[in-house]
């Protein structure tokens, strides 16, 4: 354990702030993840911490004990700090007795792919487009994991995949549910290549929700609430499905959204 930090001022704590920060994340190549859970899930992941900032007389002794010699085991820099720098470190109001810097995952669609070739059942997945608050993406990310959803494309995102708000918002599934980034015109290259069936979410779509088929290899899409999806996904061989809209506002949360579509499918995938 190096010398307890206890300045605000030091380097090492300003830079972490930065993290906070897209302009910081950029310059640095890292991200920030606050949390012993989301911690301990980007460590099963593979996530390769930098640093590991511990408030120790917040933290259970097991728990410290057991991310310290996590965060060792990848090289990182296991940093005591006073209750003063935690505050300053942590996100928000937000202050659970440790912080990490870490190198950020970079999902591709050949990963993805992999691990959907390794399933032994048909894969569900998810596409979000255009999608621009982070703790969306972390909500949906959450309900995807709960749900078994197989994998999530983040399709022309308006956020960084690794924002301080979605992997809060996810609890952490940011580092358990297969990912990957790619435009509208290579999502659905891909989809079709997988051979699945596309189901879009729209205000004006010809069928209920619960009136399509999740069982075979099928990918659930949904846009942003503000734009929809684009007309990228108006094909003749995409089916537009609605849900149920009967009050004077015309679209839920996308996240709201996704927890239903994806529990009807576990429905009747569990069937």
């Amino acid at each position: 354990m190096l010398p307890p930090i206890t300045s605000l001022q030091n380097p090492r704590v300003k830079q972490a702030v930065r993290l906070r920060d897209r302009s910081g994340r950029d310059d640095q190549g890292l991200i920030i993840i606050d949390g012993p859970r989301e911690i301990e899930r980007a460590l099963a992941a593979g996530v390769r911490l930098r640093e590991l900032f511990i408030q120790a007389d917040i933290l259970p002794p097991d728990v410290e004990q057991q991310l310290a010699h996590q965060a060792r085991a990848c090289d990182a820099d296991v940093l005591d700090v006073t209750s003063a720098v935690m505050e300053k470190i942590s996100f928000g109001d937000r202050k659970a007795g440790v912080v990490a810097t870490a190198e950020p995952p970079t999902p591709t669609m050949a990963d993805l792919q992999a691990k959907l070739a390794k399933l032994k059942k048909p894969p569900l997945i998810l596409v979000l487009e255009a999608v621009e608050k982070p703790g969306n993406l972390g909500a949906v990310l959450r309900t995807a994991d709960a749900a078994g959803i197989n994998g999530l494309i983040v399709c022309d995102g308006r956020t960084d995949l690794y924002n301080p708000n979605a992997i809060r918002a996810s609890l952490g599934a940011i580092f358990t549910v297969p990912l990957a980034t790619a435009s509208a015109p290579e999502t659905i290259a891909f989809l079709q290549q997988q051979k699945m069936s596309i189901f879009t979410a729209r205000v004006d779509g010809a069928v209920n929700y619960t009136a399509v088929d999740y069982r075979p290899a099928s990918a659930i899409v949904l846009g942003s609430e503000m734009a929809g999806l684009t007309s990228a996904w108006q094909a003749t061989n995409m089916q537009a499905i609605r849900l149920p809209m009967l009050g004077q506002v015309d679209s839920l949360n996308v996240s709201v959204t996704a927890a239903i579509v994806c529990y009807e499918a576990l429905r009747q995938r569990s069937a």
